[in-house]
């Protein structure tokens, strides 16, 4: 089964980076640029390149061919972001697709992660017969966790389950993030959504650690599809997810999901406090 392609959800409103502007110290050009672009497109650092082109960079070290980014149907700025991605000689060694997520008629808002995953296979139905992964746009996976993903593997599906010392981020954060059950042969039992503090420790590995989702997943197009189709909605988010989609995946069946372990930094892009340190 082919495992050569990324999917990159990006087509969410950008609405907690937008709402934490106001009172992030930033300069008025920069916010004016954050207010009217995509998180993922923002100039970043010296070098003014945005989080997508190093997460396309790392995706062409990681031997990827074929990239589909989701993004909303005003899809204008992304599109010019790819035609001077490929002015480099270099990076045309990955095609750049782009999948459509869009709203259903009687919401305002899109449905939601899984419901991303879903209409982008709608639209490119060769997914149902690939291996893939897909991740969220906003953060900076690395090369390697890339590979890991494309490895040969007894399990039809995987994430990369980080520990949560190696994130580099404040207990407050990671308390906001999903825990990852995992059995002692490094199957995937359920994600736990931030769990209560007094819970915690269990969810601790044999070797201590507590394992963090940071929603990149390697599937096989046909196992994951029904399981996205039939997603439930979120009672608070109103929205269909993709660990909730998994969640039901690995109570189902056994073994369905193999993770793989990793210990290092995800830059990341949530709000504006996150875009400021990628600016000094």
């Amino acid at each position: 089964m082919k495992n050569e392609s990324l999917i990159i959800m990006a087509g969410g409103a950008s609405s907690r980076m937008k709402r934490s502007l106001a009172s992030s110290g930033l300069d008025d050009e920069t916010i004016t640029i954050a207010k009217n672009l995509h998180k993922t497109l923002i100039p970043l650092g010296k070098a003014q390149k945005p989080l997508l082109f190093y997460l396309l960079k790392n995706a062409i070290d990681a031997n990827v061919k074929d990239v589909y980014v989701i993004t909303s149907p005003e899809n204008k700025a992304f599109i010019e972001f790819a035609e001077d991605f490929f002015k480099d000689e270099e990076h045309r060694k990955i095609k750049l697709n782009f999948a459509i997520q869009n709203v259903p008629q009687d919401r305002e808002k899109p449905l939601g992660t899984a419901d991303a995953l879903q209409q982008c296979m709608d639209q490119y139905p060769k997914l149902l017969e690939e291996r893939f992964t897909v991740c969220n746009g906003d953060n900076l996976y690395s090369t390697n966790a890339l590979k890991d993903l494309k490895k040969e593997r007894v399990a039809p599906n995987a994430l990369i389950s980080y520990s949560s010392s190696g994130l580099n981020f404040s207990d407050e954060r990671i308390s906001k993030f999903a825990l990852m059950d995992i059995d002692n042969n490094g199957f995937l039992k359920g994600i736990v959504e931030k769990p209560k503090p007094e819970e915690v420790n269990q969810y601790r590995d044999d070797e201590g650690i507590l394992r963090v989702s940071m929603n990149i997943f390697n599937f096989s197009g046909n196992v994951v599809y029904p399981y996205l189709e039939n997603c439930m909605l979120d009672p608070i988010r109103n929205e269909k997810e993709l660990p909730q989609a998994v969640r039901k995946m690995v109570i189902e069946v056994d073994n369905s999901v193999l993770c793989y372990p990793r210990s290092e930094g995800i830059p990341d892009l949530t709000d504006a406090n996150d875009l400021k340190r990628f600016l000094e």
